[in-house]
């Protein structure tokens, strides 16, 4: 007697399949979302959008890089860690959001260690000091003897973000040089940049990625980096400690990040697709030439970067007196 399955029970299991089907495929075309703490622009900004330009091909799915400016990368932070755990949303940051928003804002609204997971890093970098095009220093001896003479020792220098690494720099610079230097935060690079351009602060300190092109241009001028050594891109550019400036020499990173909880195949295939774009000459070429030191990791390297620079900062914040806010 032939297998016969009634009609409404075929009917019923071939739905069901479409309805699998059209879940299946709805996943798989979600987009990619790559949240940004710094307003477009920037140089975090500038890092996102290469690497979206190539991951959207290697993943094969639509790519957006989604700006959440403000607080340091707080507020990206927070979105990340409000996320769903399924691989369509990660985060592009630096150390400040990372490593020193935690140890400065008492209640930052996410703990990174807790809160999030390493996909792979991207590359590392230095932050530099500049002086505005109508400041007429050259070098930071010369700004140091303009600010002494010209102005009773007072200096304001901007930073990216309030509490960052940069804003401790100039305080341990007033220190060193005898000089009254207040850091004027901004929210991001971009922001600073505009008014060093506009000559509305005479210098300022942030990554080099973000410093670079107008140094090249000759609308501001790099004097000193932080770093063991030189950077390959500015190597006419002194370190702080060949200046007298030592405990600067960590490099800083740039990761990317996702919620907690993240399957580890979906974070595999992330860090790989990242792999892959990190090694792609014209990518290399374009990160390399903003600043960056370009180097992939693994998450679980990454996340020993992270716990190591942590603990370097974690000294020089604590020596400072800073109390978290």
């Amino acid at each position: 007697m032939p297998f016969t399955v009634p009609l409404r029970r075929l009917m019923s299991c071939l739905l069901a399949c479409l309805m699998l089907s059209a879940t299946a495929v709805h996943a798989d075309s979600a987009p990619l979302r790559i949240l940004v703490g710094f307003p477009p622009g920037g140089g975090t900004d500038a890092i996102a959008r290469t690497l979206a330009d190539k991951l959207k091909d290697v993943l094969g799915t639509a790519l957006v890089v989604d700006n959440r400016a403000g607080a340091g990368g707080q507020i990206a932070a927070q979105a990340l860690k409000a996320a769903a755990p399924d691989g369509n949303t990660v985060f592009l940051s630096h150390d400040h959001t990372i490593s020193i928003l935690p140890q400065v804002v008492k209640n930052p609204g996410f703990d990174p260690a807790r809160d999030f997971v390493a996909v792979a890093g991207v590359a590392t970098f230095v932050n530099a000091f500049a002086v505005s095009g109508g400041t007429p220093a050259r070098t930071l001896p010369a700004y140091v003897a303009w600010v002494r003479n010209q102005n009773a020792g007072h200096g304001n220098v901007g930073v990216p973000a309030p509490a960052s690494v940069p804003e401790f720099l100039v305080q341990l610079m007033g220190k060193k040089f005898a000089l009254d230097l207040q850091a004027a935060p901004y929210r991001g690079g971009a922001p600073m940049m505009a008014d060093m351009l506009g000559n509305q602060i005479g210098a300022g300190v942030g990554s080099v990625p973000d410093l670079i092109e107008n140094h090249r241009a000759g609308r501001l001028h790099v004097v000193a980096v932080m770093g063991a050594s030189r950077t390959a891109i500015l190597p006419e550019v002194p370190t702080f400690a060949e200046l007298g400036l030592a405990g600067f020499e960590e490099p800083a990173y740039y990761g990317v990040f996702a919620p907690a909880g993240t399957p580890r195949a979906v974070l595999d295939r992330l860090s790989a697709a990242l792999a892959r774009v990190l090694a792609m000459p014209d990518v290399k070429d374009r990160l390399s030439n903003m600043g960056l030191s370009v180097a992939y990791t693994s998450g679980p390297q990454l996340t020993g970067r992270v716990q190591a620079y942590t603990k370097v900062w974690q000294g020089i914040i604590q020596a400072s007196g800073f109390v978290a806010q």
